[in-house]
């Protein structure tokens, strides 16, 4: 443990924009701390910068810094009281937590925020996580080039379901978990047949539920971030395979996606969506995105509720380099069927949630 003044380390850094991200001031009071910096660097005042820095040195007159897992927490105590009459935009004039963090941005991947702590990381999830990045790069090179032999025969004869590419990867899915984790399934005679189009949703909580749910075996039109496909071999079998390319910021690529997918089940495919739209960090359902069942609303086709339960706890989101030990547990829930995105969202995420709760439950 070890006392320092905070003053000496914020005023010896440059005050412009990279100056502040080097403090890496976080939380709601710190941001008051922030706008005070930039008050201070361009004030024409002196008396403004000389009050400031005095109110600085004061609202910041100790720190207890302690270390663990590498990371320095600075608590600071500061006076309630403090009140700036002139800079409005400083201090609201009301009274101000009790305790400010002021920590990094690396500070928070071994907190509960990042959903697995740094601290607790074992060697051997690390050493499993390499293995199976190792595992699926050299199954993905060989089975890739019997993908590209077989793409021109695709195209010519099943364009938009391309059951022969998904075939491949199931295979690449299934030989890369293997050796890692089992999956268990239930409810597989709720799956339509692989000639009838759906809707397919699923709860998403970590990178390998890509690879759990390719192991179903149904050729169903992933929606993926554009910048994926340029990734070498994985980005290149999902353009052969007709992976949905989405820009997600982009508005318009968001309703040519909608389109796309309605035009891909009309011509007999399916699609999936992750209706949270990001991964889980806690393993709790986020809020679930109407685009999916506006799509099957429209096209008349069922939606297929899927929850995946313990991909989360083995590659937990943020923590894509560890592979911990666990299985994995896909349960598909009988299809819904209606002409309300809405009530067929409501009813897609309450079998997916009841499931969830199950699981925690047991």
């Amino acid at each position: 443990m070890e006392i320092v003044s905070l003053y000496h380390h914020a005023f010896s850094l440059p005050l412009h924009r990279s100056g502040y991200q080097e403090l890496g001031l976080f939380g709601t009071s710190s941001s008051l701390l922030m706008n005070g910096f930039r008050s201070l660097q361009y004030s024409s005042s002196l008396h403004q910068q000389a009050y400031l820095g005095n109110t600085a040195q004061y609202y910041c007159f100790s720190s207890i810094i302690k270390k663990r897992a590498r990371v320095s927490w600075c608590y600071l105590t500061p006076n309630e009281n403090l009140y700036n009459p002139w800079h409005n935009n400083l201090f609201s004039g009301k009274r101000n937590g009790r305790y400010i963090i002021v920590r990094a941005e690396l500070a928070k991947m071994g907190t509960h925020e990042a959903g697995y702590p740094l601290s607790v990381v074992p060697l051997s999830s690390k050493v499993r996580g390499t293995f199976f990045y190792a595992t699926t790069a050299i199954t993905a090179i060989f089975l890739f080039m019997l993908m590209l032999v077989a793409h021109p025969f695709v195209l010519l004869m099943d364009r938009y379901r391309r059951r022969i590419h998904y075939s491949i990867a199931k295979m690449w899915a299934s030989l890369t978990i293997a050796p890692f984790f089992r999956i268990k399934y239930e409810g597989l005679e709720n799956l339509p047949s692989t000639n009838s189009p759906a809707v397919f949703v699923s709860n998403h909580q970590s990178f390998l539920d890509i690879y759990t749910l390719l192991t179903l075996g149904r050729s169903f039109k992933f929606i993926s971030k554009t910048a994926i496909f340029l990734f070498p071999i994985i980005g290149w079998a999902m353009f052969m395979m007709g992976v949905i390319p989405l820009k997600r910021m982009d508005s318009r690529s968001q309703l040519d996606c909608l389109k796309r997918c309605m035009e891909l089940i009309r011509k007999g495919a399916s699609v999936f969506f992750f209706p949270e739209g990001t991964r889980s960090k806690d393993g709790k359902l986020g809020t679930f995105k109407k685009g999916a069942f506006s799509v099957a609303a429209k096209t008349k086709v069922p939606v297929v509720p899927i929850t995946l339960v313990g991909t989360g706890s083995i590659m937990p989101a943020g923590f894509e380099g560890i592979l911990n030990q666990g299985f994995v547990k896909v349960v598909i829930h009988k299809p819904v069927i209606g002409s309300d995105p809405e009530a067929l969202c409501n009813e897609a995420r309450n079998a997916i949630a009841d499931a969830l709760s199950k699981h925690v439950d047991c």
